[in-house]
């Protein structure tokens, strides 16, 4: 059985009957008693990050978890409905197991987080950049702007977004999915 030795950043753990990734840890030895490690842990199911802190030497209950490659069919009032890239198969989900469900465009590829000894699905992971197309923007204005000034902008799945005043309407953008920013231009 696997102890505090044995983390690493990604692992998946089962703590108080959820189940949490590690997001970082620090081995911590005072000089005086005993040694500990710091842990910041993510509910894979609710998403919420919390600290802990467990004695060395601990036993802990890993998890296997799988992702599996799937891609965006459609939204309707059931959820979001996805398609396996590997069998066919239809997984529909929730709003709030979708990482960013506002980024979503049809056709896109998502990695989807099983819990491998009961096959249910935990989360849908949206890759960490996006190229969309900007189908409303107001034209920018040039003046004398001292600092970074940002306009903002309707996206094709229909967020909106600020970005810089040079960037005009049917232009493709990269979107940052972890902070909903606007990243760079696409040629």
């Amino acid at each position: 059985m696997p102890s505090t030795a044995d983390f690493k950043n990604g692992l998946c753990i089962e703590y108080n009957n959820d189940l949490y990734t590690i997001v970082e840890f620090q081995h911590v030895k005072p000089g005086k008693g005993p040694a500990f490690v710091r842990t910041k842990l993510k509910s894979l199911t609710s998403g919420k990050v919390i600290e802990n802190t467990f004695n060395a030497g601990v036993k802990i209950t890993t998890a296997r978890i799988e992702r599996r490659p799937h891609q965006f069919l459609y939204k309707d009032d059931l959820g979001y409905h996805f398609m396996d890239s590997n069998n066919f198969e239809q997984v529909p989900l929730n709003k709030d197991l979708v990482s960013a469900p506002e980024f979503l465009k049809e056709g896109q590829e998502v990695e989807v987080v099983y819990h491998d000894e009961t096959e249910t699905p935990l989360n849908c992971e949206l890759p960490p950049f996006v190229e969309l197309k900007i189908t409303y923007s107001e034209p920018g204005v040039k003046g004398d702007t001292a600092t970074n000034a940002t306009k903002t902008a309707t996206l094709e799945t229909g967020v909106n977004i600020q970005v810089p005043l040079f960037v005009n309407e049917n232009e493709m953008i990269k979107v940052d999915t972890r902070t909903g920013t606007y990243v760079e231009r696409v040629k």
